[in-house]
């Protein structure tokens, strides 16, 4: 590794597993020290014991994403144990059920949006304050790529996803002239725990993965690699934008 995060200070939420996890060690690697946020302490605590060995500094920060008082309680620890916060990654959400809207419970859809996109600005509005005194901070939310095309069976995610890539637009336009940046990463189909669901329903994988002109499901290491991208100072002109890796998925007719 290169060193292109030295010296920053770096908070992702999921980072318990999956892209989050892979996200964190990544920044690790290239120099950054690391506030860990997910529900599961335990596994948590295996993520920073393997960012020890790099010799970064990770804090393992047990929290409830959809608790706004405790993102602000989890995100004060960081910046007193940290000094500050540098980047931040809103990876924490997901999607566990398929089912058509006419079919859809409402609790439901808010729950998939209480995860999603309240979570996101939970953390935003703990992170963005700090970031805009100092003048300058990288935001990075993770959205999907369901929310780029029709995703039957999944419009719950689909537009919660959505919602983060405008809102993040909207961000970026909003605090461009102080110095920090946002932007989206949008994943395609990646091969996690929390995708299995859709690779064991008979059939449902292959559907999928027939779509991907790569022909194959990603791998956690392949979002991680943008995601230092766009934490760095190699993406300091780009800002609003959308790092989308699919695949080919959204570009395939």
């Amino acid at each position: 590794m290169s060193g292109r995060l030295a010296g920053k200070r770096a908070l992702v939420t999921g980072a318990s597993r999956g892209i989050g996890r892979a996200i964190a060690i990544a920044y690790a690697a290239e120099g950054a020290d690391v506030a860990l946020l997910a529900r599961d302490a335990v596994k948590l605590g295996e993520v920073a014991a393997e960012i020890d060995t790099l010799d970064r500094r990770a804090l393992v920060l047990p929290c409830d994403v959809t608790n706004a008082e405790a993102i602000h309680a989890a995100v004060a620890s960081a910046v007193v144990e940290l000094g500050g916060i540098d980047i931040v990654v809103n990876n924490a959400g997901g999607n566990s059920f398929s089912r058509p809207l006419a079919d859809l419970r409402h609790s439901g859809w808010t729950k998939t949006f209480a995860l999603n996109v309240d979570s996101t600005v939970h953390v935003l509005q703990a992170v963005l304050p700090g970031m805009l005194e100092r003048g300058s901070g990288s935001v990075i939310n993770v959205s999907s790529v369901a929310a780029l095309r029709g995703a039957p069976t999944m419009s719950h995610y689909a537009a919660a996803k959505s919602a983060i890539i405008t809102m993040t637009e909207t961000l970026a336009v909003e605090v461009a002239r102080s110095g920090v940046r946002a932007n989206t990463l949008v994943p395609g189909w990646i091969e996690t725990d929390l995708t299995e669901f859709l690779r064991v329903e008979p059939g449902s994988d292959d559907a999928l993965i027939n779509r991907v002109p790569m022909h194959r499901w990603g791998t956690v290491d392949e979002i991680a690699a943008p995601a230092v991208f766009l934490a760095s100072d190699e993406s300091s002109f780009m800002t609003g934008q959308c790092l989308i890796v699919d695949g080919g998925l959204s570009v395939n007719p």
